[in-house]
């Protein structure tokens, strides 16, 4: 796998996690909260296949 990859697959799941808890804190709705928490999730187990 290619550092760059990978690189981009960590920076995107931090602005995901941070667009997460910014929608939390700011008192967004529990479906768009669930939107990004799947989207998280996704990137997550992206990134643990490729780990394995």
């Amino acid at each position: 796998m290619k550092p760059t990859f990978l690189s981009n697959l960590n920076e995107k799941i931090e602005s995901v996690r941070t667009k997460m808890y910014e929608a939390y804190e700011n008192g967004r709705s529990y479906e768009e909260l669930l939107k990004i928490s799947q989207e998280l999730d996704d990137l997550l187990n992206r990134l643990e296949e490729i780990n394995k």
